[in-house]
């Protein structure tokens, strides 16, 4: 059984305004906070003074983190461009500038929040203890409307991103924009991860227009490293045009894998020439649903409808060989349940619901080797939302707020965080917060303890920390973010994120288009990193 809960409440002083701040208005005091940490048996220690956490608004149409897979290995691939690829757009961001209004008064000697500071300005304003961090801003004209940012790519030195027509490389170390490369129509679907030697496909509109019927069916592959563009190809395999308004795709080492409708297919990174059909089973009615990829290995969800009745109902997983197409295992799930979303490639880690509950009845399962059921496990008792309160999203790849590292399944989202055995099931330790705080695990630290990021509130600046196996009261703060960024932290609290060689890179996973949007101009991408 879990350990049992320990009672944590520490009032501490009242929180102070956002200091220093030129970019952001002064904030009130708040109250202190109580929260609860759960962790080994035993009396902790008193727990240290606390900070504060803020309550900030939820922000609609907003989903939770996203730890990417960082691109890295060697594989010798060409491009062969069947189009002659446009050539990328290599430049240095220019001074960010800005025409909105601002919500508030800034601080003295700073620029309204309409303007998105530079790096040198954000360097200027940081105080002592503070990282360095900078804001990428992109001025390209975007729809006013809800526009999808795309999964985020750590690739060598550069993150990488797609957002409506155009796909873009920032330098890690300043946010430098390095290169950009601009379609013809805008972008309906990325994988999660790219090829080991940095290249992806991604999916575009038919059309350049916006209108719901147009179809996600064009694939362009990208050198990541380069901003290249190589081969160009129209999912064009019979009975597609009805089955392109949405597709999800994934890559399995040198292996593109493409699911829409019910049928799903691989293709060759290399050229785009077609491998094989992954094939329905008429026994059980199952058809693929999704694909998930990396490294090597391909993975695919089905649905299985036999019978109208959907508690009779049930749902599969499958891998296959990627090049092969070869059936190497299947597993399916209880009658009445579903695959929901992938948590871990290595070891196999996802989700599943109840199909008369999806939104609030799911569990965990972990199998062993080809397949074989190692353990299913109930997270809900510790008041964990499935996929940190996202569901599954659309595809099955990622499962947000989830992860798995060094033995621990991490989970986070509103007011807490907390760690699983991969192989039991049981819940080790963790902390939850009576407050609305936003915790996400961004990786385990030699399998005791969890690096951890605090999102940002609506008055004051977020944190890493890092928190031992006792749960609360072994907070170390390990990176704390500044205060003149804090406002653009804020608007990406829920947004993509990815985390390497200790440097913390967000995204929004929406933006609106609008020029004068308030309390602050949407930027592009934030980072941070322990300052020397």
């Amino acid at each position: 059984m879990p350990d049992p809960q320990q009672p944590w409440y520490t009032p501490g002083p009242p929180q102070q305004p956002v200091p220093g701040n030129p970019y952001a208005s002064g904030g009130g005091a708040q109250q202190g906070v109580g929260a609860q940490g759960f962790g080994a048996p035993g009396p902790p220690p008193p727990p240290p003074p606390r900070r504060r956490f803020g309550r900030g608004p939820v922000v609609a149409a907003v989903v939770a983190l996203v730890l990417v897979v960082v691109a890295g290995g060697v594989y010798g691939l060409t491009d062969r461009g069947r189009d002659e690829p446009a050539k990328p757009v290599a430049k240095e961001s220019p001074g960010p500038s800005g025409s909105a209004s601002p919500s508030g008064t800034p601080g003295a000697g700073g620029p309204e929040l309409s303007h998105i500071p530079t790096t040198k300005e954000v360097a200027a304003a940081r105080k002592p203890g503070e990282a360095s961090a900078w804001i990428a801003d992109d001025r390209t004209d975007i729809p006013k409307q809800i526009n999808k940012v795309h999964d985020l790519w750590i690739v060598g030195d550069t993150a990488v991103q797609a957002l409506y027509r155009k796909v873009t490389a920032y330098r890690l170390s300043d946010g430098a924009e390095v290169w950009s490369v601009t379609l013809p129509s805008a972008v309906c679907e990325t994988p999660a991860n790219p090829t080991p030697d940095g290249k992806v496909v991604v999916f575009r509109k038919e059309r350049p227009d916006n209108e719901r019927s147009n179809l996600c069916n064009q694939m362009q592959m990208i050198d990541l490293r380069t901003g290249k563009q190589g081969w160009h190809k129209k999912l064009d395999e019979p009975g597609d045009e009805d089955d392109t308004l949405l597709v999800y795709s994934a890559i399995s080492g040198d292996v593109l894998s493409v699911a829409r409708g019910q049928r799903a297919t691989t293709y060759r990174m290399d050229d785009g020439s077609k491998l094989h059909a992954i094939p329905s089973e008429k026994k059980g009615g199952c058809f693929p649903t999704g694909v998930a990829g990396g490294a090597a290995r391909l993975l695919v969800s089905s649905d299985c409808m036999v019978s109208m009745d959907r508690s009779k109902n049930y749902g599969q997983i499958r891998e296959f060989d990627p090049r092969t197409g070869k059936l190497l295992w299947r597993y399916r799930t209880k009658t009445g349940w579903s695959f929901g979303a992938l948590i871990s490639m290595d070891p196999v880690v996802f989700t599943t619901y109840n199909n008369e509950d999806s939104a609030k009845d799911w569990r965990i399962t972990v199998l062993a080797p080809q397949g074989k059921h190692r353990v299913t496990f109930d997270a809900r008792d510790k008041g964990f939302e499935h996929c940190a309160g996202n569901g599954g999203g659309d595809d099955i790849q990622p499962c947000r707020g989830a992860s798995v590292d060094k033995g621990l399944i991490m989970l986070g989202g509103t007011d807490q965080v907390g760690a699983y055995d991969v192989k039991t099931g049981k819940f080790l330790w963790g902390v939850k917060s009576d407050d609305l705080r936003y915790l996400y695990a961004l990786r385990a630290e030699d399998g005791r303890s969890m690096r951890i990021y605090e999102a940002a509130t609506s008055r004051e600046p977020g944190r890493t920390f890092l928190m031992g196996p006792r749960g609360a009261g072994t907070e170390t703060e390990v990176v704390k973010h500044p205060a003149a960024t804090a406002r653009w932290e804020y608007e990406m609290f829920m947004g993509h994120t990815a985390y390497v060689d200790g440097r913390l890179v967000l995204t929004s996973t929406i933006m609106s288009g609008d020029e004068n949007k308030k309390p602050v101009r949407e930027a592009r991408m934030l980072s941070f990193a322990a300052s020397p």
